[in-house]
């Protein structure tokens, strides 16, 4: 057990005494499974900080008795203060993007195709884990929402609020009554003022959570505004809030969330609504052309 005035109290602390373990310069041996549990905790700190001890123990393919071992081990008095650790991380995400970073400058590869490799196929794999959990009715469910709700907004922050603006701008081509929550730039109060029970807001967010998205949900969602969530895992903030949540992995060598899977699950919801409203969409969409024209604008 370490001793208690070297207990890590941050992901970068337990980080550092994993290579010490790995090394044999610790005070402390953890076996192969323990090890390995305690990388892919650090891998997906966001995981490791919302799940319960069985969901990551179901996660990780070990009983929960290991992660219990795993915390006292490593000095801590149970899984509880363990998880404490990476929950900070997630409540305050004070060194996410340079974590990220860290990760791809601190490694071994310098050939930049091989980067670009290694990217798309972790790409690859998000794409993939996505389509392979997506629930058929959630996915139809939320395609209908965005097809036929008296009015729609969307919102996000950061990196997130290109997404927005491409969902607002795609929707907005096929139907009416779709914006960016805070299109005037009046403030996100403003917006969901506008909003009556039955309306739609889009909200996208993953770790580390923007709090000004999850407080525009919840207040929309206590005002009987339906949300459509694109967010991370079930434990997030906007799962509990949603009406529909979509589970995006985001996971790969960039410095920040990647955003490939993200983008795929807006254009198929998108596909699906100019599905559902077939000549409706069209003719939308007609019009917007014959606009242009008449302004002798290029598409």
């Amino acid at each position: 057990m370490v001793e208690n005035t070297q207990i890590p109290q941050t992901l970068e602390a337990l980080r550092n005494l994993l290579v010490e373990i790995e090394q044999g310069r610790a005070g402390i041996t953890l076996g192969g499974r323990a090890r390995r549990t305690l990388s892919a905790m650090l891998t997906a700190p966001q995981q490791a900080a919302v799940m319960t001890i069985s969901e990551l123990a179901e996660a990780q393919g070990v009983n929960p008795s290991t992660l219990s071992r795993l915390a006292q081990r490593l000095g801590f008095r149970g899984f509880s203060d363990f998880q404490d650790v990476f929950r900070r991380e997630l409540t305050e995400g004070r060194h996410f993007y340079s974590e990220q970073a860290s990760r791809l400058v601190l490694g071994s590869e310098r050939n930049s195709l091989n980067l670009l490799t290694r990217l798309a196929r972790q790409e690859s794999a998000n794409l993939l884990t996505l389509v392979e959990n997506m629930e058929s009715a959630t996915f139809e469910l939320g395609a209908e929402l965005l097809a036929h709700a008296p009015r729609i907004r969307i919102h996000s922050m950061r990196q997130f609020g290109s997404l927005a603006s491409f969902i607002s701008y795609a929707l907005g081509m096929l139907r009416s009554e779709v914006a960016m929550l805070d299109a005037g730039l009046h403030g996100a109060a403003d917006g969901l003022a506008q909003l009556e029970p039955g309306d739609v807001l889009l909200v996208t967010s993953c770790f580390p959570y923007t709090t000004g998205v999850i407080t525009s949900a919840r207040v929309a969602a206590e005002q009987g505004v339906k949300v459509i969530a694109f967010t991370d895992t079930p434990n997030s903030p906007l799962a509990k809030i949603a009406t529909h949540a979509f589970y995006v992995p985001s996971q790969s060598l960039f410095f920040s969330n990647s955003m490939c899977a993200f983008m795929l699950l807006a254009e198929g919801l998108l596909t699906q609504v100019a599905n559902l409203l077939g000549e409706s969409a069209i003719a939308s969409l007609k019009k917007r052309e014959q606009l242009i024209a008449a302004m002798n604008a290029a598409l």
